[in-house]
C-alpha cells in the first residue's frame, strides 16, 4: 500500500459490520494511520482501542473531508461500508467520494468482501513506518 492513511466510513446499518471488521483486522489496523467519520471512528476506537483521527460526522461533511484528503494524497485506501437497501437521508453519499477515489486511483471497498480483499492486500505489502 502506498503511504497514507486508511479511511473508515459506514452507513448506520453497516456500523456493526465495520466494528467486526476492525476487530478481526485489529493487528494490521494498528500498524496504519486510521481516519474516520466521527461516529464510525468513535465506534471503532471504542471497540478496538485503535487510534482513529476523526473528521466530522457524515451528515455534516465528514465524507467530504475524507474526499479532500484523498485528493491531496493523504488517504491511500477507503473502506466505506454502505447499506444500499436501508440508507437514510442523513447517511453520507458515496458518489463524490467514489469520484475522487476513481480520479486519484485510490482503492475504495464498499462491502465487507471487498474490504477483506483490500486488507489482505495491505497485509501482503509492507506498510511504511509512521
Amino acid at each position: 500500500m502506498r503511504a497514507g492513511a486508511l479511511a473508515l466510513i459506514a452507513h448506520d446499518g453497516r456500523k456493526e459490520a465495520m466494528i467486526a471488521l476492525a476487530e478481526e483486522w485489529r493487528e494490521l489496523l494498528g500498524q496504519l494511520d486510521l481516519v474516520g467519520t466521527a461516529t464510525t471512528g468513535t465506534l471503532v476506537q471504542n471497540h478496538t482501542a485503535l487510534p482513529v483521527r476523526r473528521m466530522l460526522s457524515g451528515p455534516l461533511g465528514g465524507d467530504l473531508q475524507i474526499g479532500a484528503l484523498v485528493a491531496t494524497g493523504e488517504i491511500a485506501a477507503v473502506i466505506f461500508l454502505r447499506d444500499p437497501l436501508t440508507a437514510h437521508p442523513h447517511d453520507p453519499d458515496i458518489s463524490a467520494l467514489m469520484k475522487v477515489c476513481d480520479t486519484h486511483n485510490v482503492p475504495l471497498a464498499t462491502n465487507v468482501a471487498t474490504a477483506q480483499i483490500l486488507l489482505r492486500d495491505i497485509a501482503r505489502d509492507p506498510v511504511p513506518e509512521r
